[in-house]
């Protein structure tokens, strides 16, 4: 059905014909399985495009606090003819992914996150006032009925993603925002991932460090949403940019043999 997505925005410059042409072909991909909510997401053309992704250098905020990101120049323009650099990082720094392998057993590992999950209708859920009256917030399930309420149902197969503002803070020390030795931001809680299940959402996003708040210590979301095959992304930038619905995300996922996630791309079309 994603590939359907990304044929139609492509074709939608090419008039009125062309455009008819790239739907017929899409519904023929998509047949009855398509939902209403995600093939009126899915059939608008591209009128703008927003990174959601934070630049990564050495000192970008980590989890632990710890440097996770090295860049170095190997290959000069001036002695070699050509500029290369060499990376040294964790898979977990910045703008990245969280494969179900990364708190699971023997859950997918990143390069066998399913293609077609990760281009999907982003749902954005707003909880920035509830942030800025308390720091580690958790998105809970009467978040998701509010939203519900005003927005419609999550489709099956969107991405939920979490916006508290946060990504705001990244240039600073508020983005871990340490209180003594405990970290306070906003996640989810863990009670809100068997809704999503439930719903059939497929993937998660957060503009924090975690998909759970910073003092959780159980990764009680973590756990049970990647344990379940699902996928998420942390840092992610840009939120404030986007509708509560009507975007599609185009997930960069890196696609590294055995890896549990990865510093990837990541963009919404409107």
């Amino acid at each position: 059905m994603c590939d359907a997505c990304v044929m139609n925005r492509v074709t939608g410059s090419l008039g009125r014909r062309g455009m008819l042409a790239a739907a017929t072909a899409g519904a023929a991909i998509i047949g009855m399985t398509a939902r209403p909510a995600e093939a009126q997401i899915r059939a608008a053309p591209v009128s703008r495009v927003v990174d959601l992704t934070h630049a990564l250098r050495p000192d970008f905020p980590t989890f632990d606090g710890a440097p996770a990101f090295q860049m170095e120049q190997a290959m000069t323009f001036a002695r070699n003819g050509y500029n290369v650099m060499k990376f040294t990082y964790y898979e977990h720094v910045g703008t990245h992914f969280d494969a179900p392998f990364h708190f699971s057993a023997d859950g997918a590992t990143v390069d066998r996150i399913p293609a077609e999950s990760l281009v999907c209708p982003l749902v954005i859920l707003d909880v920035r006032q509830q942030a800025a009256n308390a720091a580690d917030y958790q998105a809970s399930p009467e978040d998701i009925a509010r939203h519900e309420a005003t927005h419609g149902r999550i489709p099956a197969g969107a991405c939920l993603a979490l916006n508290s503002g946060w990504d705001a803070r990244v240039g600073g020390d508020g983005f871990r925002n340490l209180d003594g030795n405990v970290m306070r931001f906003p996640g989810f809680r863990p009670d809100v991932a068997p809704l999503l299940i439930e719903r059939n959402v497929g993937a998660v996003a957060v503009d924090t460090l975690s998909l759970d708040h910073g003092p959780s210590t159980s990764f009680g979301f973590h756990t049970t949403w990647l344990g379940s095959g699902r996928w998420g992304i942390e840092s992610v930038a840009n939120l404030g940019q986007l509708p509560a619905t009507g975007a599609t995300l185009v997930a960069g996922a890196p696609k590294i043999a055995g890896g549990t996630g990865g510093h990837g791309r990541v963009l919404a079309l409107l």
